[in-house]
Order: structure tokens, then C-alpha cells, then sequence
């Protein structure tokens, strides 16, 4: 190609349709600059290296997922837009060889006009008022257009933006909301929108473009700009006074990517992964600010704040079958505390077989290791594997019949820990194999002979569970030392270096992990012996769920001695397991969740006809509540005639079975925990018959 006909082109202004005065934006001179040493870094030290190369295969998956980052609902180019851009698909390629990114802002640019023009368009929709759109009609709008026709011309695009408008106050309509108080908050939240994009800079065009080329490798190959360096500082010191979360944008939302294990959010309970931040409150009484439709870096300033004051979130909840319901969730800002973090230990007693069984729970809710004191020689530093050899050594002392080590919602952390913690159940051993980007493969090890704890155990995983959290799990598998529980984890199975950059910095993912039989980690996660239900949707949430993510595979065996082969004993645990969860009215009730939701996953479009919404809004609140009272009569609790006694309705938590730390009499452990120590029992009757009798 002929890289000067490629940049013939000058950069269009914004077209004279819209009123509002938008800046054409244009590359900085140190984009080039930082655009060599990019394309550079992926070339020499991505994982990858040897797969992918900048050519037109490549320029074709950027250009898509640079136009599916843009306008990925398809709601704001039309089709003209598109073929306009299409004789840059194959030019990206030269372009970033060339240092040049010019093509990305002639895109940005017209992107940042027709979201301008829609957002015109529905102030001046709105300013008529929410009385004047048509609720009673049999218009109905698609949930998601991913895959539909771009929109051929403005006409298609009001009419799309006209049954979006009516969703909108449809949706606060069903929440209770009057109608000069709905007209009131989307004209709110319209212009604060159009106020944004008027502040975006060059730098948010480069960046978005340039994390379209680095997420084309791998999804944790990302480009943080100067700023998004600095934000990613803070949360790797742990020094932000917040509430302990990880955010990122999605479409128009805020949406919740993991909790900081012992953070304000995770302790205060109510918040969830993949929930949608929708409003962010100052203090017990101050306005809830709409953010839906915010640039993330704003609604994360909105969100920090003073330690000890309170910020209050509307979020609309991850499995929430209600859409058109926002729930207030209050939490206390507060920094994050280390010693929060670290593992702990509990005794739960369960009646089976005709006894009764204490069971040692140990928690850990990420690997951590104080490096620093570790270096230095003192002797009493902090370690996760420290911590656990000595909850061991209570639960030992306090004779317990087996033991659970708890990883759910533990996303990883040092992976020296996670081999060392290995080697307190295991004599010793390979523990994990990592491949690097020269196919060189090392193997972790575990070289000390003691062992820690011999008896029988059980490893809790979920779907948030990931690196660390499946290197452990997958080991004390692979050993067949203990028997894993729960739902497949993540499939987190890369490694990534932080490289700095002239302008801001990069992390690339250099390395792969791979169990001691050979598979890896990575995409596939680890497969647990006994699963058990869960609320986390494989298809939204996971490694798997993520484009451009890394393959599963596999390598040579490490040599190593295994214990007894338990296998041929599992088809009698999981016909045991079955039995006792059809009978039991949690697990009949997330069950019963389950398929609700994903019911409501299936539907493809929602009526824009208020009656209907109505309608089908006191049918599914009916559902609920004959679904929680089917439950609360098994249980002999007192039955419920609202949802609004409840403290949470369906989907409204994320892991657990809904209500069940509020809802019974007494505390105790929770329903999956009171299974997984339930088949921890089964397994030892059948696995060390003598150690289940013994009194």
C-alpha cells in the first residue's frame, strides 16, 4: 500500500447539524512517538508474538473492534458513516508501522458528532415532555443490536432513539417516579452526557484506539494513558480511600469487575461483580447523581472520597430479572487494610450418617506475602502460607474431621505463595508449570517434605476464582489430594509485566500457566469434581466470555506421585450430592433463580407499552414471592406478601442463595458451604471409612 495516498486525507470537521461547538480532534505529537514503541513492545515481547503480525488480518480485527468499542450497540453511525470508514481496514496496519493514527480520529471524530446529534435530538424530545410519548403502543425495542443492520440514514436513527427515550421514562415510570420528575433527571442526565463528550481530548480518542490494537492480542494487553497510569497506581498501593472496588465502563454504565477482598464494599456485602453503578449519592441524604452514560474516570472522582464518609450507590444488580429496579446500596469509604485480607479460620458442625462432623473452614481471600519484611529477614512477616500452617494447627488441635480451604472470589495474587502453600499438603513436588514467550517452560516446586495437614479436604471454588485461586485448586486436583467443589473458576491462566511507555504504560501478557499433568489454566479454568449451582453466567462472566482471549492447551507432564486415585468414586459423591439438593429448599430455590434469569437473558426485546410492562412487572413479582414463600414454608419461617420485605429479591445477590444470611433465625454457614462440607463428609465415609466412625 501507498502510505502517502493513505494520509492524503485532512481531518473532516464536525457537520454544521449539530448546535453544540465540538473541537476536532487531532493526534498529539508524542502519539507517535508512544505508537513505535507500542507496536514495538507487542512485536518482541508479547506472548503472542509469534502468531499474530501487524498485517491486514490483523488491521481488520483492530478496525472492527475499534468500531465496536465506538458504537458497539450499533446506535449511532449509519451505514453511509461505515462505508466511509471501510477503506481503512486494511490500511491500519501501515498506519501504525508509519507511527501515524490519523485514521482512528477521522473515525473518533464523526463519532463524537452523531453522539452529539442523538443526544440534541432527545433534549429536544424530552423538553416536550414525558406526557407527550406514546405508552400505549405496540412498539417494542431490541435489547441488543449487536448484530442488526447499521441504520441507513438520521430517519432510522430517530426512531431507534425515540423507543430508546421511552424505555428510559417507561422504566422510571415503573419505579415510581412521576412524570415531571422523570422529564427532570433524563434532561439531567442528557446534557451531563453532552457535557462530556464536549471535554473529550485527544488522548481519550488515542487511547480507545490503542487498547483495540493491544485487547486484539490478549484481553490484559492494555495501553493506560497518563492518567489511567496514575489511577492504576493508586489502586496497586492501595491507598485509594473508596470503597474497594474495580471498575469498568460498559456501554452507557459503570459496571463492577471485582471487590478488594477485606475492602469497604466487600465487608459492607451488598455490591457484587458485574453489577451496574446507575447514580452515585454523597452521605445518608445527599442527591443521587445519574452517571449512566459518564466517563468512567468521572464517576470513579464521584466515588472517591474522605475516609469515614459515606457514599451511597444506585446499582442495578447483575442478576437482577427486574430491570426497570435500582437498588440503594450505602457504603462507608475507607482504605484498604492488608491485615483485613488475611486468611482466617471457623468450625462448622453438620449432623450426617448418624454423628456429628466439625468441619474446619479456612478463608483466603487473596495469596499475599509481605515482601519487603521478607527480605529483610524478619522473622515474623506476613504470609498467606505462614497464616494457614498455623490456622491448621488450631483446627488440628481442635480436632476436627476435615477441612474446607475457601477460595471463592479469590482472584490470585503471589504465585511464590500459592507454590508454598501447595507444600503444606502435598510431601512435595511440581506444583505449576509457566511457559514463557521463548517456549522456555519452568517448573515451581515444592522441595520441602513436611506436610502440614493429612487429613481429608475439600477446595471451594466459583466463577470468580482465578490465577493463584486455579493454580492451587488445580494442583491438590491433579494430586488428587482433596476434592474440589463448586462452579469452574475463571480460566485467569496469564501472566502480565507492566512496561512503561515515553507517554503512560503498558501491561503485556508474557507468560502462561500450566497444571503439573499439562493442561493449562488459562480460558478452560479449573473443572471442580462436584459442582454445585450458581448465579454467575459462564457466558458474561469469565476468561472464556473475554474476546480475543488466549487458548486453552497443553504440554508435556511434570513427573510427579499423585495420591490414590479417588475418580471412580465420584459418580457415588455426585448421586449422594443430587439426592440431598433436590430435597433441600435453598437449593430448590436457586435452581428455580436460575432458570428465571435466564429466562429473562433469552428475551430479545421489551414492549414499550406500559399496560404490558405493568403487567408482566406484577406477574414476576408474584413469581418471586411465591418462589421465596415455597422456600420459607420448607424452612418454617413466616411467609412473606411483598418483596419489599425482603431485603433482597431475586438477583439481587451474587453468589449465594438470596436472603439466606438475613433471613435465618440463626447464624451459620451458608448453604453452599454447608454442601461442600456435606460431600467433604460423603468423601471421607467413602474414602477413609474407619477416620468417619471414629468418636
Amino acid at each position: 500500500m501507498v502510505i502517502g495516498l493513505l494520509f492524503s486525507f485532512t481531518i473532516s470537521t464536525v457537520a454544521a447539524n449539530t448546535s453544540t461547538s465540538l473541537e476536532t480532534l487531532k493526534p498529539l505529537d508524542e502519539h507517535n512517538r508512544t505508537t513505535a514503541e507500542i507496536v514495538n513492545r507487542l512485536a518482541q515481547q508479547h506472548y503472542q508474538r509469534t502468531q499474530i503480525r501487524l498485517d491486514n488480518d490483523l488491521s481488520s480485527v483492530v478496525y472492527n473492534r475499534y468500531i465496536k468499542e465506538l458504537d458497539g450497540n450499533r446506535s449511532y453511525f449509519i451505514q453511509s458513516d461505515i462505508d466511509s470508514f471501510e477503506k481503512y481496514r486494511y490500511r491500519l496496519d501501515d498506519a501504525l508501522r508509519a507511527r501515524k493514527v490519523d485514521p482512528a480520529f477521522v473515525i473518533f471524530n464523526r463519532y463524537q458528532q452523531r453522539v452529539t446529534e442523538r443526544l440534541e435530538y432527545l433534549l429536544g424530545a424530552i423538553k416536550e415532555g414525558v406526557d407527550k410519548l406514546d405508552f400505549n403502543s405496540n412498539d417494542s425495542i431490541h435489547i441488543d443490536r449487536e448484530n442488526h443492520a447499521w441504520p441507513q440514514n438520521t430517519q432510522e436513527l430517530d426512531n431507534l432513539w425515540h423507543k430508546r427515550l421511552t424505555n428510559s421514562a417507561l422504566n422510571l415510570r415503573l419505579s415510581g417516579k412521576e412524570d415531571d420528575k422523570i422529564t427532570e433527571l433524563l434532561t439531567k442526565r442528557y446534557t451531563s452526557q453532552l457535557k462530556r463528550i464536549q471535554q473529550n481530548n485527544a488522548e481519550d480518542a488515542y487511547r480507545v484506539y490503542m487498547n483495540s490494537l493491544t485487547l486484539s492480542y490478549d484481553p490484559h494487553t492494555q495501553y493506560f494513558s497518563p492518567r489511567g497510569t496514575e489511577n492504576f497506581n493508586i489502586r496497586m498501593r492501595l491507598s485509594l480511600q473508596g470503597i474497594g472496588a474495580m471498575l469498568q465502563a460498559e456501554d452507557e454504565y459503570t459496571k463492577v469487575t471485582r471487590l478488594i477482598p477485606a475492602g469497604p464494599a466487600d465487608k459492607a456485602g451488598e455490591l457484587k461483580a458485574n453489577d451496574k453503578i446507575t447514580g452515585v449519592g454523597q452521605g445518608a441524604n445527599g442527591e443521587i447523581v445519574d452517571v449512566i452514560g459518564w466517563r468512567l474516570d468521572d464517576v470513579v472522582d464521584l466515588i472517591r472520597g474522605k475516609k469515614g464518609t459515606v457514599v451511597r450507590l444506585s446499582v442495578l444488580k447483575a442478576n437482577a430479572v427486574d430491570t426497570s429496579k435500582t437498588k440503594i446500596i450505602s457504603i462507608t469509604r475507607d482504605k484498604v487494610k492488608l491485615d483485613e485480607q488475611d486468611a482466617s479460620q471457623e468450625i462448622i458442625e453438620l449432623d450426617n450418617y448418624g454423628k456429628k462432623y466439625r468441619l474446619g473452614v479456612i478463608d483466603i481471600p487473596k495469596f499475599y506475602i509481605d515482601f519487603e519484611a521478607a527480605n529483610k529477614g524478619e522473622p515474623n512477616y506476613k504470609s498467606t502460607t505462614r497464616d494457614v500452617k498455623r490456622l491448621l494447627k488450631e483446627l488440628e488441635a481442635e480436632k476436627v474431621d476435615g477441612v474446607i480451604i475457601d477460595l471463592r472470589d479469590n482472584g490470585g495474587g503471589s504465585l511464590h505463595e500459592v507454590n508454598t502453600l501447595i507444600g503444606l499438603f502435598i510431601k512435595s513436588g511440581p506444583t505449576v508449570q509457566v511457559k514463557d514467550i521463548t517456549g522456555r517452560i519452568y517448573v515451581s516446586k515444592d522441595k520441602d517434605d513436611k506436610v502440614s495437614y493429612t487429613g481429608p479436604l475439600a477446595v471451594l471454588v466459583n466463577r470468580i476464582s482465578a490465577s493463584a485461586s486455579e493454580i492451587f485448586a488445580g494442583a491438590i486436583q491433579d494430586y488428587h489430594r482433596g476434592i474440589i467443589v463448586g462452579t469452574q473458576t475463571y480460566g485467569k491462566g496469564t501472566v502480565q509485566a507492566m512496561l512503561p511507555l515515553s507517554s503512560g504504560q503498558i501491561t503485556l501478557t508474557q507468560q502462561k500457566f500450566y497444571r503439573i499433568t499439562g493442561g493449562s489454566t488459562q480460558n478452560r479454568g479449573v473443572i471442580p469434581d462436584i459442582e454445585l449451582p450458581s448465579l454467575y453466567d459462564v457466558s458474561e462472566v469469565g476468561e472464556s466470555s473475554l474476546e480475543a482471549a488466549l487458548p486453552w492447551d497443553k504440554i508435556k507432564a511434570a513427573q510427579f506421585d499423585s495420591f490414590s486415585d479417588f475418580s471412580l468414586q465420584i459418580p457415588k459423591l455426585t448421586a449422594l450430592h443430587n439426592k440431598r439438593i433436590s430435597k433441600d429448599p435453598d437449593f430448590i430455590h436457586l435452581t428455580e433463580t436460575n432458570k428465571l434469569i435466564e429466562e429473562r437473558r433469552q428475551q430479545k426485546e421489551i414492549s414499550l407499552n406500559e399496560k404490558t410492562r405493568r403487567q408482566e412487572k406484577k406477574e414476576l413479582e408474584d413469581f418471586q414471592i411465591k418462589l421465596e414463600n415455597n422456600r420459607r414454608k420448607s424452612l418454617g419461617m413466616e411467609l412473606i406478601s411483598s418483596l419489599d420485605e425482603l431485603d433482597n429479591a431475586i438477583g439481587d445477590s451474587s453468589e449465594e442463595v438470596e436472603s439466606e444470611d438475613t433471613d435465618k433465625e440463626k447464624d451459620g454457614p451458608t448453604p453452599l458451604l454447608t454442601e461442600t462440607g456435606n460431600i467433604l463428609i460423603d468423601f471421607l465415609s467413602l474414602s477413609h471409612p474407619k477416620m468417619a466412625n471414629h468418636n
